[in-house]
C-alpha cells in the first residue's frame, strides 16, 4: 500500500487550495473528523496525524495499537452515527504558536479534550507550519485537532458515509518514520450517491483483472519468478499479439521503422541520458564486470565505496534498461544523417525494467518488466507540430478501434521555479508550444498541469474513462530537445551545415501489462471478437459421426482463415457444452444439429448475449471474417 500512501501524499492540499474544497471536499474532510472522534471513544491511545479528502473519500492516519480490520468497522460506523445525531458544531479556534505546542505536548490536539498525554505528530506538523501563518484547531463536540479547515457547519450535516479499507501507510510517506494506520472511508452529499459508488466500487471489485486474468488463464505472477515480473499465459498473450499486430500495422501506415535493442546496457550510456544516477532509487541495481567487483573486493572496498563509485563514473557496469530512448538515439546516430531522410521514426516493442518497491506492485499495472510499444521521431525543429499531430492521431485510432471514447487530454509543463528540468529555457518554450498548439487542434478536453513534464521534456498524456467511469492514464507524447544535446545528435540540413534534431518520445499503448490490465477491466474479460482469446467455438449437438464431420469441416475452414477457434463434438449434453464455452467467454459458438447440417447452415450464440439466429455456413463465416478483419466491437 506504499504507492496508494505516496499518492495520497501528493494530494494534501495546502492552505490555500483548501479554502477552495468543494462542498463534496468539505463534507469528506469533516467525516474524516468525525472518524477520529469515534476511533477514540474506542480507542483512547489512539495517536493521529492528518486526515485529508482525497479523491473518492477521506482517510485518517493513526497509530494505535489495537489493529483495526474491517470487522471493526461496524463499531467505528456506528459511534460516527452517534457524532453525526449529536449534530456537533464545527468551530474553529485561532492560537497563538505557543499555545499550540503547550496543547500538543499536553495531547489536547489530535484527541479528546479530556485525554492526556504528547500529541508527537501534531508537535511534528506544528514545526512544518511557516512562522507567519496562523495556527487554528477546529473542535466537534469532545474531539479537537490542529487544522485549517474548511468543514461543513454541524456534524449533522455529513448524511452518508462508508468505511471502505484499512492500509498501512508510513508518517509523510517516509519509510524512515512510524509505520501508521490508514483508515479509508468515504461520504456523499446522500444515501443515493453513496449507494451508487458502493456498487461502482462493487463492479470494480467483479472486474478487476487479477481475478478475471486468473479465471481465464490469462496471465501469472509467480513468487519463484518474481513480484512485478508477469508471465503471459497462452490466452493473454493471445491478446497481447493481436494489439501488437494492430499497432504494428499502423505504424507501417506512417512509416515507422521496427527495431530491436538489448535489455541491458552500459552504465555510461544512461549516464549520458540523464537516467544514471539521479534516478536510480527507480532502477535496478547495476551490474558491475565480475574483474572489477573482485579487483575492488581484494581492496577491500566496502559496498558504499563501490557505490560511490558507480554514481561518480570512476568505474563502469551494465544496467538492466529503465527507457528504450539511448538505445534508440545510438541507433539514429550510427551513420551521419541528411534532413532528406528525416523525420526517422524508429519503433520497438521494448521491454525495460524499473524498480518498484513490493508495496507499490499491482498486478499488471504496476509491475517491474513491462514492454512499452515504444517509439521515438528524430525531425527537423520545422516538423515537430505535425508529426506530434499523427502520433496524437495514432492514440486516438487505437482508443477509438477499441471503443475507449471518453477521455480528455493533460498536458504536463515544467515549474519554472523548479531545477529538476535539464535543457535550455528556450527550448522548453518551443516544446511546450508545440504541444498545446497540437492538443488544440485535436479537438479534445484538456487542461495543463505545471510540475509534471519529464526532466527532459513536457509531454501530453491521455486520460481515459471505462465502462465504470474509472480514469486509466493511457497513450502518451513528450516533445524533447534536450536528450538530442546530450547526446550530440546532428543532421545536414539544406544549407550544408550541421543542425540539432527535435525528438518525439510516443507510446499509445504506454506498457502492454498496464493497458492489457486495463482492457480486461474494461471489458471484464468479454474481449470484442478481433481480441478474443477464443473467437470461435464449433459445437454439435451429438457425436453423430456424419455431424461430427460437419462440424470439422466448419472447424478446418475457420482455422484455414486464421480465426482462433476449436471444436466440442463430443457426446455430452449441449447446454453443458455451451454453459462451458459460456465460462470460457469464447466470443462466438456455431452450434450444429441435423437441421442444420441438412440445410448448410448454422446456428450463432454470442457469449451472453444468447442466441442470434441461424444463418447459411458461408455467410456466418464470412461476416466472422469480416467483423475481425474491421476489428468490430
Amino acid at each position: 500500500m506504499a504507492d496508494e500512501a505516496q499518492q495520497d501524499e501528493k494530494k494534501r492540499k495546502s492552505l490555500e487550495e483548501r479554502e477552495q474544497m468543494t462542498e463534496l471536499e468539505r463534507i469528506r474532510h469533516s467525516c474524516a473528523h468525525i472518524l477520529a472522534t469515534a476511533i477514540l471513544r474506542l480507542w483512547p491511545d489512539a495517536q493521529f496525524a492528518y486526515g485529508p479528502p482525497v479523491e473518492n473519500g477521506f482517510y485518517y492516519d493513526v497509530e494505535l495499537q489495537h489493529r483495526i480490520s474491517p470487522e471493526d468497522f461496524e463499531r467505528i460506523e456506528e459511534e460516527m452515527r452517534k457524532e453525526v445525531k449529536a449534530n456537533n458544531k464545527f468551530e474553529k479556534i485561532t492560537v497563538t504558536r505557543e499555545q499550540a505546542i503547550a496543547d500538543a505536548k499536553s495531547g489536547r490536539l489530535g484527541g479528546l479534550t479530556e485525554r492526556v498525554g504528547e500529541s508527537v505528530f501534531k508537535l511534528d506538523l506544528l514545526d512544518q507550519i511557516p512562522e507567519d501563518e496562523a495556527i487554528s484547531y477546529f473542535q466537534n463536540g469532545e474531539f479537537i485537532d490542529l487544522c485549517a479547515g474548511p468543514h461543513v457547519m454541524r456534524t449533522g450535516n455529513v448524511k452518508a458515509f462508508k468505511l471502505t479499507h484499512v492500509a498501512s501507510a508510513y508518517y509523510k510517506g517516509d519509510e524512515t518514520r512510524p509505520q501508521l494506520q490508514r483508515i479509508y472511508g468515504t461520504a456523499f452529499k446522500n444515501k443515493t450517491q453513496l449507494e451508487e459508488f458502493l456498487k461502482a466500487k462493487e463492479e470494480a471489485k467483479e472486474r478487476d483483472h487479477r481475478r478475471v486474468g486468473r479465471q481465464q488463464e490469462l496471465f501469472a505472477i509467480d513468487d519463484q519468478v518474481g513480484q512485478g515480473l508477469v508471465l503471459w499465459m497462452p490466452k493473454g498473450a493471445t491478446v497481447r499479439q493481436a494489439l501488437q499486430d494492430f499497432i504494428s500495422e499502423e505504424l507501417a501506415k506512417q512509416g515507422y521503422d521496427q527495431v530491436f535493442t538489448p535489455h541491458i546496457g552500459k552504465l555510461g550510456l544512461y549516464r549520458t541520458s540523464g537516467h544514471f544516477p539521479y534516478y536510480r532509487e527507480s532502477q535496478f541495481p547495476p551490474i558491475i564486470e565480475n574483474e572489477a567487483l573482485e579487483k575492488m573486493a581484494a581492496e577491500g572496498c566496502s559496498c558504499s565505496e563501490i557505490a560511490n563509485r558507480l554514481n561518480e563514473g570512476q568505474i563502469d557496469g551494465f544496467l538492466l534498461k529503465p527507457m528504450n530512448c539511448p538505445m534508440h538515439i545510438r541507433i539514429y546516430a550510427q551513420r551521419p544523417r541528411s534532413y532528406r531522410e528525416l523525420p526517422v521514426r524508429l519503433a520497438e516493442f521494448g521491454t525495460v525494467y524499473r524498480w518498484e518497491q513490493s508495496g507499490e506492485l499491482g498486478g499488471m499495472t504496476r509491475v517491474r518488466g513491462f514492454t512499452q510499444d515504444d517509439a521515438h521521431l528524430f525531425v527537423t525543429p520545422e516538423q515537430v507540430g505535425p508529426e506530434v499531430m499523427g502520433c496524437l492521431d495514432l492514440v486516438k485510432t487505437v482508443l477509438t478501434t477499441l471503443g475507449m471514447n471518453d477521455y480528455r487530454v493533460r498536458v504536463s509543463l515544467r515549474d519554472p521555479a523548479s531545477d529538476k528540468y535539464v535543457g535550455d529555457p528556450a527550448n522548453w518554450d518551443k516544446a511546450e508550444a508545440a504541444l498545446r498548439d497540437a492538443v488544440q487542434k485535436l479537438g479534445v478536453p484538456y487542461d495543463e498541469v505545471e510540475g509534471e513534464a519529464a526532466f527532459y521534456g513536457p509531454k501530453i498524456d491521455f486520460l481515459v474513462k471505462d465502462v465504470i467511469g474509472r480514469e486509466w492514464q493511457l497513450g502518451t507524447v513528450q516533445v524533447d530537445y534536450n536528450l538530442p544535446e546530450r547526446f550530440d545528435l546532428h543532421y545536414i540540413g539544406s544549407d550544408n551545415q550541421s543542425h540539432r534534431p527535435v525528438m518525439i518520445h510516443r507510446a499509445p499503448f504506454g506498457s502492454m501489462e498496464r493497458f492489457v490490465g486495463v482492457l480486461i477491466e474494461h471489458f471484464n474479460g468479454n474481449f470484442p471478437l478481433w481480441l478474443a482469446p477464443e473467437q470461435v467455438r464449433v459445437m454439435t449437438l451429438n457425436a453423430d459421426q456424419e455431424l461430427v464431420a460437419y462440424g470439422t469441416a466448419i472447424l478446418n475452414q475457420l482455422k484455414a482463415a486464421g480465426v482462433r477457434s476449436s471444436g466440442d463434438f463430443s457426446s455430452n449434453d449441449i447446454k453443458g457444452k455451451v454453459l462451458h464455452a459460456e465460462q470460457e467467454k469464447v466470443h462466438t459458438m456455431l452450434v450444429i444439429g441435423g437441421r442444420e447440417m441438412e440445410s448448410g447452415s448454422v446456428a450463432i450464440r454470442l457469449h451472453g448475449k444468447g442466441r442470434q439466429g441461424v444463418k447459411p455456413r458461408e455467410e456466418a463465416v464470412s461476416e466472422l471474417l469480416e467483423a475481425i478483419a474491421r476489428r468490430k466491437l
